[in-house]
């Protein structure tokens, strides 16, 4: 297996030890290649070029003198490096005692409790000796896991010079301690799930095995080639005969692929476990990093997030490698399932958000829905759970691929329709309205409490509901956010009014209800370009005169909106929706209203406004006085227009 390069983009290592162990010589003997016998108190410190070093890193060598140092300069020093070289001689015992009684406490006590340095003991001058002192620094080893490595060698033969300085390399670049506990003999918490959170997403076809293909998949992944069949059998040969039940149908199981990592380590072989952890996005501290996480996707303003085709494919496959009952549905089970990977479940409250099944499971439909949600309104998070989920494992390089960034909105107004596929819509009403119930039932549910847990870290999007609508044959997500005012007098935040399409809703039944919307809608709405439509809810009961200065259909006459449409928490069908939805989609067409009220149209102009105005069922048949008021108006401008002409021309 080949080795990445680490993060860490240089190394300084640090000598001390006695005088009289040989520090100084051993730094001579690696850059010379032979032993000097004229040695001074302490080496210049020393920079080894990148291109030289096995690791492809510049390291700096740096030696201590107490003859020539302070202990305030070995403090400093200790603090600089990024690993200490503890040197003794294998002939002088008590230099190896002074190892654990006062090297490696005086090593601690000048580091910070959460930054530990790595320790590479080094036993010198084995030239001298004929038996190992590598028994008594296990022992040591285990009263202090910074010890990383021992090696005994010779500065006078070059015997293991070049491995001393590579042991300690590989200290810093991959650090054993955060990998695997030396007393337990087995892998750190941390380390184990972070390697069991790789095994599940590299696990295609979520069958709890590692198949040829999806190992070979692994290989090229972390080191860029696949494994050969005789490597592969012989991986497979030692996992069964080792570990019960670390192979499966010739496949590798999660404990067969946790203990090669120990294998690995046991043998000294850390960097490719580093390998395959850092390919997977994480730091040294085991933690997924930031970069990985998040990579940078930059939202011009006016412009929104959604999922791309490539996101939902990953979504949907993902989807339905989780759905074991193949019953086209998540239970709770499934859905913990999918996100044991991630440090918890991202969502709650769903049957209140999104299309479910009968059951209360989340279909596919509201598997996306959910997900086309927050990748509007959460990105950062939306980003951080596809990468947790493996999204930039499967031949994609970033998260970034899954995001699309939509066009400026006034480009939209521009080319008078919208590209985008989810759209905003705020419902606005007083208290008791009903508009809860209609956002309700966009998703075919009513307002009963869920039984959902109340820690919920989505909360926001409990008063959102987002549903599929077709528009003009093509997909559309709608999200219906329930904006909560009590009184008329409260503000509304900017975020509050910033939408794609505004419903406000008013309770035909209550006499002082569209007084509160119709205000709203003079504050905030009549300057602005968004696209407002006004709903009656309760038409099945007998409606009340509003008390107010115009009727709902008078003040949508008078401010060029479309006319009421009214609602009943009976009626199933969703024409109400696909008009809210094509507002978004179509935002010229509140000035195409205006221009019907203010200015001759063409046969051409009005044949494209008839056909977005039957869509929204404004044409003969569902409201047959409107349209026929519009048409008056319009054929009146005409009228007007061709007198206007011929006064002009008699003047003449």
């Amino acid at each position: 297996m080949v080795t990445g390069n680490s993060a860490r983009r240089q190394v300084r290592i640090l000598l001390v030890g006695d005088a009289g162990v040989g520090k100084t010589s051993l730094i001579l003997s690696l850059v010379s290649e032979e032993f000097a016998e004229d040695v001074p108190s302490k080496a210049e410190e020393i920079t080894i070029p990148a291109d030289v070093t096995p690791e492809q890193v510049p390291t700096n060598i740096v030696d201590y003198s107490a003859a020539e140092q302070t202990s305030d300069n070995l403090t400093e020093e200790i603090q600089k490096s990024h690993v200490v070289c503890i040197v003794y001689a294998v002939d002088d015992e008590e230099t190896l005692n002074r190892v654990s009684s006062h090297w490696l406490p005086l090593i601690r006590e000048a580091c910070a409790p959460d930054q530990k340095k790595p320790v590479v003991l080094v036993g010198n001058k084995v030239d001298l000796i004929d038996y190992s002192t590598l028994h008594s620094i296990l022992e040591i080893a285990e009263s202090f896991p910074e010890i990383d490595s021992c090696i005994e060698c010779s500065a006078k033969t070059l015997s293991n010079i070049s491995e001393m300085f590579y042991y300690a390399q590989k200290a810093v670049l991959h650090p054993t301690s955060p990998l695997y506990i030396m007393e337990q003999q087995d892998l750190t918490d941390n380390c184990r799930k972070a390697l069991t959170r790789i095994f599940k997403v590299c696990d295609i076809d979520g069958d709890g095995l590692l198949n040829d293909y999806e190992l070979n998949h692994f290989q090229r992944r972390c080191f860029d080639s696949p494994l050969k069949p005789k490597v592969l059998d012989e991986v497979k040969a030692v996992l069964a005969e080792n570990v019960v039940g670390g192979i499966e149908k010739d496949s590798i199981t999660l404990k067969g692929f946790l203990f090669l990592h120990c294998l690995f380590i046991q043998r000294g072989r850390n960097e490719t476990t580093w390998t395959v952890l850092r390919k997977f996005g994480y730091n040294e501290s085991l933690e997924m990093s930031s970069e990985y996480l998040y990579p940078v996707i930059k939202v011009p303003s006016g412009c929104t997030t959604e999922l791309s085709h490539r996101g939902q494919q990953f979504l949907t496959q993902l989807f339905e490698r989780h759905d074991k009952d193949k019953d086209g549905a998540l239970n709770t089970a499934e859905l913990r399932n999918v996100f044991s990977c991630c440090p918890q479940v991202p969502w709650h409250h769903l049957r209140q958000t999104v299309p479910t099944n009968e059951k209360g499971n989340l279909n596919l439909q509201g598997w996306l829905c959910r997900w086309s949600l927050m990748a509007l309104t959460e990105l950062p998070r939306t980003l951080e759970y596809l990468a947790y989920l493996g999204f930039n494992v499967h031949e994609n390089e970033s998260q970034a691929t899954a995001i699309q960034v939509t066009r400026e909105k006034k480009l939209d107004l521009a080319k008078k329709q919208s590209s985008r596929n989810v759209y905003q819509c705020h419902v606005i009403g007083p208290r008791d309205s009903g508009k809860t119930t209609f956002c309700r039932s966009f998703i075919g549910v009513g307002t009963k409490k869920s039984k959902s847990p109340a820690a919920d870290t989505d909360s926001d999007a409990i008063h959102c509901c987002i549903n599929t609508v077709q528009v003009y044959a093509q997909e559309k997500y709608l999200i219906l956010k329930d904006i909560g005012v009590s009184r008329v007098s409260d503000p509304l935040q900017p975020s509050e009014v910033n939408c794609d399409v505004a419903c406000l809703v008013y309770d035909t039944t209550q006499i002082k209800s569209f007084e509160y919307i119709a205000r709203i809608f003079i504050k905030y709405f009549a300057e602005s370009k968004i696209p407002v439509l006004v709903v009656g809810t309760k038409s099945d009961l007998d409606p009340v005169h509003q008390d107010y200065l115009l009727q709902p259909v008078d003040f949508c006459t008078k401010y060029k909106i479309l006319p009421p449409q009214f609602y009943t928490s009976k009626d199933k069908k969703k024409d109400i929706f696909i008009k809210l939805a094509t507002m978004a989609a179509f935002p010229p067409l509140r000035r195409m209203i205006d221009m019907l009220y203010l200015r001759p149209i063409s046969t051409e102009w009005f044949s494209s406004c008839a056909r977005h105005l039957k869509q929204f069922g404004l044409i003969p048949g569902e409201n047959a006085s409107w349209w026929k008021a519009g048409l008056g108006l319009a054929a009146a401008t005409v009228v007007g227009f061709f007198v206007v002409r011929v006064l002009n021309t008699s003047d003449r």
